[in-house]
């Protein structure tokens, strides 16, 4: 039986967090990203997905 190849998504960080809460911050951090235009492969998963959301003015999402 072969198995399923998961999804992933290549997010980059294009806006600056600065001026902007903490928490978003934090979740930027929480993805790994922490310079613009750093992108980084993350499965596609509910919990990356609700990041996404909050953080969505700042990052830009492709499938990998």
């Amino acid at each position: 039986m072969a198995k399923k190849k998961k999804q992933q998504l290549e997010i980059t960080l294009v806006r600056s967090p600065i001026g902007y809460s903490k928490r978003q911050k934090a979740t930027l951090k929480a993805m790994g990203l922490k310079k613009i235009n750093q992108s980084v492969v993350q499965d596609d998963t509910e919990a990356i997905r609700g990041m996404i959301n909050k953080v969505a003015h700042l990052v830009e999402v492709d499938e990998a």
